[in-house]
C-alpha cells in the first residue's frame, strides 16, 4: 500500500513579510488616558450635534423650533411625547378626511404643528405599513401597473381606533396647554 503524501510544510516565502519595527510599536494610552480620550470624543460629538442643530435652524426657519427643542444627550422629552401620542392620531385623523399618501401626511403634520413635530419617511412609512397590517387602513397604488404613490384610506377598524385615541390625546393636550399658559403667565405677567 502506498502511503498518503504529506502536505508540504509552509514555506517562509508564503508568509507575509515582517512589518518594520516602527509600525509594530503603537503608542497605547494608559487606562486613564483612554477614559479621557473617550470623554473628549463624546463631548466633541455633543458639540457637533448642537452646532448642526443651530445651522439647521438658521438654514431652514421652519426647522428652528425643532432644533431649539433638542437637548444634550437625547431627544427632547416634550417632542418625543407629542410624537408618540399625536402622530398615530394625526395620521388617522387626516385619513378620515379622505384618501391620502405618506408624503402628503408628512407635509400636513409639519404644517399643522409649525415644525415642532417633524416626521420623516423613515418614521411615516413603517407606521403606515403597521396600520395596514393591523387592518386600520388600506392602501392602493395610484397606478397599479407602475408603482407611483400609494394612497391610504381608513377602514372601519381605523375609525374605531381613531375614536379610542382621541380622549387620551385630548387630556394630554389640555394639560400641555395649561402648563404652557402657566409658564407664560409667570414669565410675561
Amino acid at each position: 500500500m502506498a502511503s498518503k503524501p504529506k502536505a508540504p510544510a509552509k514555506s517562509a516565502a508564503k508568509r507575509p513579510a515582517a512589518a518594520p519595527k516602527s509600525s509594530q510599536r503603537t503608542a497605547r494610552p494608559k487606562p486613564a488616558g483612554k477614559a479621557v480620550a473617550k470623554a473628549a470624543s463624546a463631548a466633541a460629538g455633543h458639540y457637533l450635534a448642537e452646532q448642526r442643530a443651530v445651522l439647521e435652524a438658521v438654514a431652514e426657519p421652519a426647522a428652528a423650533p425643532a432644533a431649539r427643542g433638542r437637548k444634550r444627550g437625547g431627544a427632547d422629552p416634550l417632542t418625543a411625547e407629542l410624537r408618540s401620542q399625536l402622530l398615530p392620531l394625526l395620521v388617522l385623523h387626516f385619513m378620515s378626511e379622505g384618501p391620502t399618501y405618506g408624503n402628503q401626511l408628512i407635509d400636513r403634520i409639519t404644517e399643522l404643528t409649525g415644525g415642532v413635530l417633524t416626521v420623516n419617511p423613515n418614521t411615516m412609512y413603517p407606521l403606515l405599513r403597521g396600520f395596514e397590517a393591523k387592518g386600520l387602513i388600506e392602501g392602493q397604488w395610484e397606478h397599479p401597473e407602475r408603482r407611483s404613490r400609494r394612497f391610504y384610506s381608513l377602514t372601519p377598524a381605523g375609525v374605531k381606533e381613531l375614536a379610542r385615541l382621541q380622549p387620551a390625546a385630548r387630556k394630554s393636550l389640555e394639560s400641555l396647554g395649561r402648563t404652557l399658559a402657566e409658564i407664560q403667565g409667570e414669565l410675561f405677567g
